[in-house]
């Protein structure tokens, strides 16, 4: 990665402004523009998280925006609303309020006398979300976004709910957004009205798990803020850009294929990372590429943006299983458009232990297969949304086979690659009325190690929908699809395709409320996979070096300790997954800040007891600065029985030594079929 500190345009700073509201509430503001704007005005680039553009995101922030200022825009990083120094509490992600406040600001933005009216707009994740569906309500001034690590679908493709199933990641962005919403403005940009804000954030921010749980299908509650439901709504040019590590993949693809606007698409070997600081690597020159689509739709210079391929994908090549790789190796592919005429569907029946290469090979009758999956099953699953800052990603699959069904090919005779979603139709029965099944494809190398490639989860009272689930019939036979996850992946001739089929997942997703036994008709049932028909034109599509500005200057006075770590107490046969994110403490110079943060998550089950999985995560945030200092713990544990899922909350803030604010959430919500 190149730091680059010379640019085409001298950049000046404005590290803090504050954006009215219609209400009289106001945002905070950190802006980068190129010095002469005002008598010259440009287009700007806005982005609008909660993370705090003060300090929590700042070395981020000058890292990206800086260097788009230097090539001649004005970058507005925005604070949400109960976020930073901005006013208010943030009671929710998403919701009506954040929207038309973004409205508001991109109104103001266009209005200033450095601006020439032309606004994009830019985020990852929660700025990625909200890029969509500002997007969505059709501002004049806002003529092209970028999304990155977004979805269309807030049910669908969510941190929440997969396939009806129930997140683990559910939990931990609640205790995420727990954690940041205790977090005070800083005194030295808001003077003495600093402790009344925290007070008030600190009351009227909630418990946002408390909410989600509440909303166990795909209900009104989700249709809001999802662009899916009207992507017509859309009218300005969208890239749409991800990672294959990354839990927010699957959207692209949709995105391409439904909106009516100039469109791109970008999927690298990524996690949760913007491509210019991605990992597992390649990370690639995001920056120039940006800076081409921005030229091209907010300068209206030819830029040759728009004359690359629809998608851009980088395919995986085959690789042994590690929980944290540094370098994915695998080449750029292209596709004009998608769908892709290229995509060829390989259907491959399933027989017993094996995956028939072609109906004739495989057994007559309709053979059955029953599994009943211990909760072990998922236990080396990694993140549902890999952030590739710890060993997060999936283990040797032979860790989860010991409790699943195996199909697999025999040695594969020539070269295999996919591009999209591969799909298993099975026909199933259950012993229970409700009951999940989790579907891994994997590849398997001649020395018998599993690579998982992608997987899909189906709640199966979810089989005809997510908005109104159907209770299971035991003993009766039922037609279900499980779609994966879309991957682009290489199997080598001589390795095998393997499907692993599970009951359970957990900790990945919250187990079903009793153990049930599935039976599968293998007859019916068949794996479906995406085969891509390699190009000519493959290799053409290069990057160029990561580039960045200069990031803040930081000194660490604690050490980072991220981990995983599997416990297992044989003796009273509970195992433990934990889950260390501690940035230890650190120092920003330029605002004389010091700043702590830590995250600990802990899964535990007792082998065979369905009632026994229990999420318990913890956080500490520290801001201190001269004889001034906060802090904040949270703690949040999620339990459940057959009917209901119970939450315990607490949190604790502190000015200096002394507790000045302490609130205790219990909650019981009946389970809605999950």
């Amino acid at each position: 990665m190149r730091v680059i500190s010379e640019f085409p345009h001298a950049v000046r700073e404005i590290e803090h402004t504050l954006i009215p509201m219609s209400d009289g509430a106001r945002l905070a503001a950190r802006i980068w523009m190129p010095e002469g704007a005002e008598e010259d005005p440009i287009p700007a680039i806005f982005e609008y998280i909660p993370y705090r553009k003060r300090d929590l995101v700042r070395s981020r922030d000058s890292m990206t925006h800086a260097w788009f200022a230097g090539y001649g825009y004005a970058c507005v990083r925005v604070d949400l609303r109960g976020s930073g120094e901005s006013d208010g509490a943030l009671a929710d992600q998403y919701r009506q309020q954040e929207m038309d406040d973004g409205i508001e600001v991109i109104r103001w933005i266009a209005e200033q006398p450095w601006c020439n009216g032309r606004v994009g707009m830019m985020g990852i994740s929660w700025g990625g979300f909200n890029s969509l569906q500002i997007a969505a309500m059709r501002p004049p001034e806002l003529k092209a976004i970028i999304t990155a690590s977004s979805t269309d679908d807030l049910y669908r493709d969510n941190m929440h709910y997969m396939g009806g199933c129930l997140l683990s990641d559910n939990l931990s962005e609640a205790t995420t957004m727990f954690s940041i919403n205790t977090c005070p403005p800083d005194p030295e940009l808001v003077g003495e009205r600093w402790r009344e804000m925290w007070l008030e954030r600190l009351e009227g921010s909630g418990h946002w798990l408390d909410i989600w749980l509440r909303h166990q299908r795909r209900d009104e509650y989700w249709k809001h803020g999802s662009v899916a439901e009207d992507y017509s709504a859309i009218r300005c040019p969208v890239m749409a850009v991800g990672g294959w590590a990354d839990g927010y993949t699957n959207a692209i693809f949709r995105l391409l294929k439904h909106l009516q606007v100039p469109r791109l698409g970008l999927v690298g070997p990524w996690g949760h990372k913007y491509p210019h600081l991605g990992a597992p690597g390649p990370a690639i020159g995001f920056l120039q590429e940006a800076l081409r689509w921005w030229d091209h739709w907010l300068k209206d210079e030819e830029t040759g943006i728009m004359e690359e391929s629809m998608l851009r994908a980088y395919m995986l090549d085959s690789v042994a299983p590690s929980t944290r790789y540094k370098h994915r190796p695998g080449r750029w592919v292209e596709e004009p458009s998608w769908p892709s005429p290229n995509i060829d569907t390989w259907r491959l029946p399933l027989a017993p232990g094996r995956l028939a290469l072609s109906d004739e090979q495989r057994r007559r009758g309709d053979a059955i297969q029953t599994i009943q999956s211990p909760l072990s099953v998922g236990l080396f699953a990694g993140k549902w949304c890999s952030y590739t800052a710890a060993p997060d990603l999936p283990h040797d699959q032979r860790e989860e086979d010991g409790g699943a069904l195996i199909f697999q090919t025999a040695p594969l005779e020539e070269r295999v690659e996919l591009l999209g979603s591969p799909t298993v139709a099975l026909e199933v029965e259950s012993s229970r009325p409700v009951a999940m099944v989790a579907v891994r494809l994997s590849d398997v190398a001649p020395d018998g190690k599993a690579t998982r490639i992608t997987y899909g989860l189906l709640n199966l009272t979810h089989r005809n929908g997510h908005a109104e689930p159907e209770a299971l019939e035991p003993g009766q036979r039922y037609p279900v699809t499980v779609e994966l996850n879309y991957i682009a992946q290489v199997f080598p001739r001589g390795h095998r395709i393997r499907l692993s089929i599970s009951t359970s997942y957990w900790p990945l997703a919250w187990p079903p409320p009793q153990a049930a036994r599935l039976t599968i008709h293998c007859g019916p049932s068949s794996l479906c996979l995406p085969i891509r028909r390699p190009r000519k034109e493959d290799g053409r599509v290069t990057f160029p070096p990561a580039e960045i500005a200069p990031p803040a200057h930081t000194r660490q006075l604690e050490p980072k300790h991220h981990n995983w770590l599997v416990h297992r107490d044989l003796a009273a046969d509970v195992s433990t997954l934990e889950v260390i994110k501690d940035e230890g403490r650190f120092w920003i110079e330029a605002i004389d800040l010091t700043v702590g943060a830590g995250t600990w998550d802990w899964y535990t089950y007792r082998d065979g007891d369905f009632g026994s999985p229990r999420g318990e995560t913890r956080t500490e945030r520290f801001f201190g600065r001269g004889d001034w200092s906060v802090r904040t713990t949270t703690r949040t544990v999620l339990t459940a029985d057959t009917t209901h899922f119970h939450i315990h909350a607490e949190l604790d803030a502190f000015e200096g030594d002394k507790r000045v604010y302490s609130k205790n959430w219990d909650r019981r919500i009946p389970r809605d079929l999950v």
